[in-house]
């Protein structure tokens, strides 16, 4: 099973969704429950930006400036950790497919 990253995008869209069906359901409150179980999840965790996510950030960052296609700073962060934990990134930015090697699932 692969690991997936959520670009900010792709997860608040997700949680939108989710939410605006909850808010307009008659089982609200048991379909929050159920969210934060699936977040407490072991297998469900927030990345955080360790010092090989920085080595990673700094090398991508000048490759693309160097290839001429510089992306957003959170961005790049973004896909240092997709690297570095050998996910795929969920997004609807396609700013991303121009990262070589970096793994998308996009729309």
């Amino acid at each position: 099973m692969s690991r997936v990253v959520l670009d900010t995008n792709a997860y608040v869209r997700f949680l939108g969704e989710l939410f605006a069906g909850f808010a307009g359901g008659p089982r609200e409150m048991h379909n929050r429950v159920i969210l934060e179980s699936f977040l407490k999840k072991p297998s469900v965790q927030i990345l955080d930006a360790t010092r090989e996510t920085a080595e990673v950030f700094g090398k991508l960052r000048d490759a693309m400036k160097k290839a001429g296609t510089p992306l957003p700073t959170d961005d790049l962060w973004l896909a240092a950790q997709v690297f570095e934990s050998g996910s795929v990134i969920v997004t609807f930015d396609s700013h991303f497919k121009k990262i070589p090697n970096l793994r998308t699932l996009s729309w």
